[in-house]
């Protein structure tokens, strides 16, 4: 069993910055994909960004160039740089990491919150 804790969130203005992390209790090198996902209240999970073992990332259109996920296999841990923050970015931020199709895990999300 695995175990992902989150850290970083919280309130920042329009246009600020914050950086995620989400540490794993397992090592990272051995999951498929570790990605990043948010959600607010009323709407579906949505996927951010992801970073795959090969260290290949792709990002969701609404945060294209303003994010940037990262990993480092030593300390098990992954990533997310929030720049340009606005407030349609606030949401409870999920990591997961996934080992196939059938195994996968979440961490308990951390709120990150955009306003002034």
């Amino acid at each position: 069993q695995v175990q992902l804790v989150e850290s970083g969130g919280g309130l920042v203005p329009p246009g600020g910055s914050l950086r995620l992390s989400c540490a794993s209790s397992g090592s990272i090198v051995s999951a498929l994909v570790m990605g990043w996902y948010r959600q607010v209240p009323g709407k579906q999970r949505e996927w951010v960004a992801l970073i795959d073992n090969g260290g290949m990332t792709t990002y969701a259109d609404a945060v294209e160039a303003r994010f940037t996920v990262s990993r480092d296999n030593a300390k098990n841990t992954v990533y997310l740089q929030m720049n340009s923050l606005k407030p349609e970015d606030t949401g409870v931020y999920y990591c997961n990491e996934r080992f196939n199709t059938m195994t996968t895990y979440w961490g308990q999300g951390t709120q990150v919150t955009v306003s002034s």
